[in-house]
């Protein structure tokens, strides 16, 4: 029967799992990192500086080892995240640039709208990348309060070595903007500008925990770093004593551990929701201003691991039992599900793709919510699946960090977007780096996963194949 799951629908699976049982609803804090690595926490590996109060939630929640983000790339992974569907479902893909004129579609329904149903309070402080026209911003799509960027930081017209440069593809992009509600305020125009955000973010959000004490919260802290560029507070610049990313990285444990400090100072402890995770995997290419994959294969926009498996902790203390790990495969698109399970929130109507991870969440780490996942990159091509620990890497041509050697101190090195890619297959639990195809050995595997292939594209499409899909919804578009 579990080879048939991906069939049925997805209302049906969520019906189907035990809903949590909880003494009341919680708060809900969702930390979202931009570009970081799978190795770049203490807890997963990182060994040249420490990420206390970032490891601390670990020990206190359960630390996911194979979750997945929905995309390698920044709007389409966010997409994934505040709907719980493929992005390519919605017609997301890549990262939207200035004055793209598309962003989420207003019949989407976010997370933050989902739990408005009941009654929850709602904050964005951070980098949205959803769309950067007023229809798009999160005011409009079920956010209280929004104070950020409304796009990547490196989308400004400033080269890299942090000065205007003419004769550059940066020389004509607008001027970066912090934006508070729908209005741009002041502009992001130097390094130390950027330096200064981390900071902003953390303290709007222990305002808001305070100013929201008394009634639930949903307080959504996707932070701009460490997308480069990079930059850190003078209270962290050269305290790690390895360098501006280890510095950063020192400036992020800290920000986790204000918010939990105000969570706890405020009695809230035990009724909040911490979630932490990162949008993708690691822009590699940049050297030393990147971060680390952890040994798996690739990185930022490439579907191999490196570029999607991505950190992923949950503390609920009293909740949530402390000190567990979970192998279990899992999805940033599940969370949307797991707290509509936990809140009692309804559903949208249209089709979602992500699962309730509540029985893991409360302690059953033999549960399987999810057996499958689809790997989609560039505007709908699908380049792998996933059954498990085993993994169908299809032909495709994308991009490839390999035989180049990465930039340093924020200038990137050189990739090629047109590397071929080959039928493979990887067994993950012997071989998380991908580099032993052993497609001959398991011939029954590979035709299990190239029917389950045929059933994703027959929904949501595949541009390699040709193939449309029934069950994709149309990208928001700039109303005239």
């Amino acid at each position: 029967m579990k080879k048939l799951l991906f069939l049925l629908p997805v209302a049906f699976l969520l019906q189907a799992t035990v809903s949590f049982k909880a003494p009341k609803t919680p708060n809900i804090v969702l930390i979202f990192m931009d570009d970081m690595g799978y190795g770049d926490l203490s807890c997963y590996g990182a060994s040249t500086y420490r990420t206390p109060n970032i490891d601390r939630l670990a020990a206190e929640g359960i630390r996911f080892t194979n979750f997945l983000s929905a995309q390698a790339v920044c709007s389409a992974s966010r997409a994934g995240l505040m709907t719980g569907t493929y992005p390519n479902r919605i017609g997301v893909s890549g990262a939207f640039f200035p004055n793209a004129g598309v962003g989420i579609a207003d019949q989407e329904t976010t997370m933050a709208e989902m739990l408005k149903q009941k009654g929850y309070a709602t904050a964005i402080f951070g980098k949205w990348h959803l769309g950067h026209e007023k229809q798009f911003l999160p005011l409009q799509h079920g956010f209280d309060e929004y104070t950020g960027l409304a796009y990547s930081n490196d989308m400004w017209p400033i080269w890299y070595n942090g000065k205007h440069e003419k004769g550059t593809f940066k020389e004509h992009w607008p001027t970066l903007h912090l934006i508070e509600g729908n209005e741009e305020t002041r502009p992001i125009t130097t390094l130390e500008d950027q330096a200064e955000l981390t900071t902003l973010y953390t303290e709007k959000a222990t305002d808001f925990i305070k100013r929201n004490a008394k009634k639930p919260f949903f307080l959504y802290v996707p932070h701009t770093m460490p997308h480069v560029p990079i930059d850190v507070s003078s209270k962290f610049k050269g305290k790690s004593g390895q360098g501006l990313y280890a510095d950063l990285m020192m400036e992020i444990d800290w920000s986790v551990g204000e918010i939990m400090k105000e969570l706890k100072t405020q009695g809230l402890d035990d009724n909040t929701l911490v979630i932490f995770t990162s949008d993708n995997g690691p822009w590699i290419n940049y050297g030393n201003h990147a971060g680390s994959t952890g040994g798996l294969r690739e990185g930022k926009g490439v579907s191999y691991e490196g570029g999607q498996r991505v950190p992923g902790i949950m503390r609920w203390k009293g909740q949530v039992p402390a000190g567990m790990v979970c192998n279990q495969l899992s999805s940033t698109i599940d969370i949307f599900p797991t707290l509509a399970s936990i809140t009692g929130a309804s559903l949208p109507n249209h089709k979602i793709d992500g699962v309730n991870l509540s029985e893991i969440l409360e302690g059953n780490m033999d549960a399987k919510p999810r057996d499958f996942f689809a790997y989609y990159y560039r505007k709908n091509n699908l380049e792998a699946v996933r059954k498990d620990h085993w993994k169908l890497v299809l032909p495709h041509t994308g991009r490839t960090y390999k035989g180049f050697l990465p930039g340093n101190d924020g200038y990137p090195g050189p990739n090629t977007e047109k590397h071929e890619e080959p039928l493979a297959l990887y067994d993950l639990r012997r071989d998380a780096g991908e580099e032993y195809d052993v497609q001959r050995q398991h011939p029954e595997i590979v035709k299990e996963l190239q029917a389950y292939a045929e059933k994703i594209r027959a929904d949501l499409g595949d541009e390699i194949t040709g193939v449309e899909g029934s069950g994709r919804r149309p990208l928001g578009k700039l109303r005239q």
